[in-house]
């Protein structure tokens, strides 16, 4: 949906640099290391987001309208489109003032500190509706809409536990980055930077050097641009204009305290979210909305060692910290290696990574014996409790989902070779509805073993079903528990079950199993 590309004139590298992208995305290049990694430190922020204190507001609202420096006297039928809608969804305001109400405060200390037009504080309504988890079909995640690549370009880490995309603090200090940047490239024109953070900086040119070849203006409004970002700036502004004056269009803002919402507790080390909402006696839900970042039970294990609460729980969490030891902050499990396990194999019964268990144990390769004792971060609670867990947001999501007239829910399993054109072909449907039935984007990577929710339109889902075979099984050179586990798209405890009577450490050639395999899945 939102696009978005960087240039820098004395650097010639091309690399993607898009937000948000409805199609394909556009080589700009790498912006330098000073300006990629200005501002990205905890200490910075934290510093910065307390360089201006504004005592002469009480409401938020009122502090963004006052500091406009946009020309809110363009008059424009796209405009008036947009706020013809905003001004007849009073829930939607609401909706969006109560998510907004957590992170605010410290947008517009953000803003302020780089002397950015505060309209630019409501962009996030116009990029996620200030809905942290939101991810688009164009790969793109959190308030600000980062796509993977631009998202690494500005240091937003992304692993299984963490993404840096959906953090807050560091993302909003990216996004305005990559923004005053546009703004300086299109020499102070904001109309211009804002269109470019959406379809691109290499799309804005071409349409500028477009109308320059044909003698005509070379203003945004001018320009030849794709259809979304033709509405995208349209929507700033008319947002701009219902904040500045909600009276004159016949809607409330419900407002929001002009002061600090979060405060960060430094934890020492990863710890459970479930214990750290016990910790500060709040509801687990209100530490994953100020942790959005966090993409499981836990905070990350090489971190940031922090998280945010709301301030007014800051000093209740640091005083149960204190006597709380680190080794007390992650229930531990402890685990003895056996016959066919590998690293991949016990982090996923465990929900956790190799990295994380190499970490812990320490492990200096991928190596792992027979007999060996690991250490196991596992969950206080169970995996269904952290609500907001990726896992546990697209199993609620998908619970909703309803399929297209004459439909069939099926789940499949991805095999080698499948993508998400060819299950479209495959089902009837399209790849975006895949994609969007599964909380992924059509260009995110299809992993063999990862369960899909389809709701196919063709007579293949009424036979697409688990059909069962007992396979009698001669253990070959080579062989191990693991490696005959993922050969017939089994688990290693099943096999284990399925034969008692072999009670052996290791396999021998010539060995005799016996599985009970769906010989539809199997590879």
């Amino acid at each position: 949906m939102f696009f978005r590309s960087f240039l820098i004139v004395v650097w010639l590298f091309t690399i993607t640099a898009c937000i948000n992208v409805p199609t394909k995305q556009v080589a700009a290049p790498l912006p330098p290391p000073d300006l990629l990694n200005e501002g990205l430190t905890s200490h910075s922020i934290n510093n910065s987001a307390t360089s201006i204190i504004d005592n002469t507001h009480s409401d938020i609202w009122q502090r963004v309208r006052d500091n406009y420096k946009l020309d809110g006297s363009i008059s424009n039928k796209r405009i008036d489109s947009q706020l013809n809608w905003f001004k007849s969804h009073q829930k939607y305001l609401n909706r969006v003032s109560n998510r907004a109400k957590r992170y605010m405060y410290f947008i517009m200390q953000q803003v302020e500190v780089r002397d950015i037009p505060a309209e630019i504080a409501l962009l996030p309504i116009v990029e996620s509706a200030f809905d942290p988890f939101a991810y688009s079909h164009g790969r793109a995640s959190g308030v600000w809409q980062f796509i993977p690549s631009t998202g690494r370009m500005y240091n937003l880490h992304q692993d299984w536990w963490y993404d840096g995309r959906r953090d807050i603090r560091q993302s909003t200090i990216a996004a305005l980055k990559f923004l005053r940047g546009l703004s300086r490239e299109f020499k102070g024109d904001w109309m211009l930077a804002l269109a470019a953070y959406n379809s691109g900086a290499g799309t804005v040119r071409k349409a500028i050097r477009k109308n320059k070849k044909r003698g005509l203006p070379v203003d945004y409004w001018s320009l030849a641009l794709p259809k979304e970002t033709k509405a995208y700036v349209p929507k700033l502004l008319a947002l701009a204009k219902l904040v500045g004056n909600p009276e004159k269009y016949g809607v409330t803002l419900p407002p929001i305290a002009n002061e600090p919402y979060f405060a960060v507790v430094d934890t020492g080390s990863q710890m459970d979210l479930s214990q750290a909402a016990q910790m500060a006696n709040v509801d687990l839900e209100e530490i994953y909305k100020l942790n959005p970042q966090y993409n499981q039970w836990a905070t990350s294990p090489n971190g940031p060692h922090e998280l945010l609460v709301p301030i007014t729980q800051q000093a209740t969490i640091q005083e149960n910290l204190k006597n709380l030891p680190s080794s007390q902050r992650i229930k531990w499990q402890r685990y003895k290696v056996s016959s066919g396990d590998s690293l991949i194999s016990i982090s996923k019964k465990f929900h956790t990574t190799p990295d994380a268990l190499k970490q812990v144990n320490p492990l200096s390769g991928n190596i792992i014996r027979i007999n060996d004792m690991l250490l196991i971060p596992t969950a206080f609670n169970k995996l269904s409790s952290y609500t907001y867990s990726a896992n546990n947001r697209l199993n609620k999501k998908q619970k909703r989902t309803r399929g297209p007239k004459n439909s069939t829910r099926i789940t499949h399993t991805v095999r080698n070779g499948d993508s998400f054109w060819s299950l479209a072909k495959k089902h009837k449907v399209s790849t975006k509805s895949i994609a969007r039935w599964n909380g992924m984007a059509p260009k995110d990577p299809l992993h063999p073993g990862k369960k899909l929710l389809i709701w196919s339109k063709t007579q293949l889902a009424k036979t697409d079903r688990e059909v069962i075979r007992k396979i009698h099984y001669r253990v070959r050179n080579g062989d191990s528990l693991h490696r005959i586990a993922d050969k017939f798209n089994v688990k290693v405890h099943d096999i284990k079950r399925w034969n008692p009577s072999s009670k052996k450490k290791y396999l021998q050639p010539g060995d005799k199993l016996v599985l009970y395999v769906d010989v539809t899945r199997a590879t």
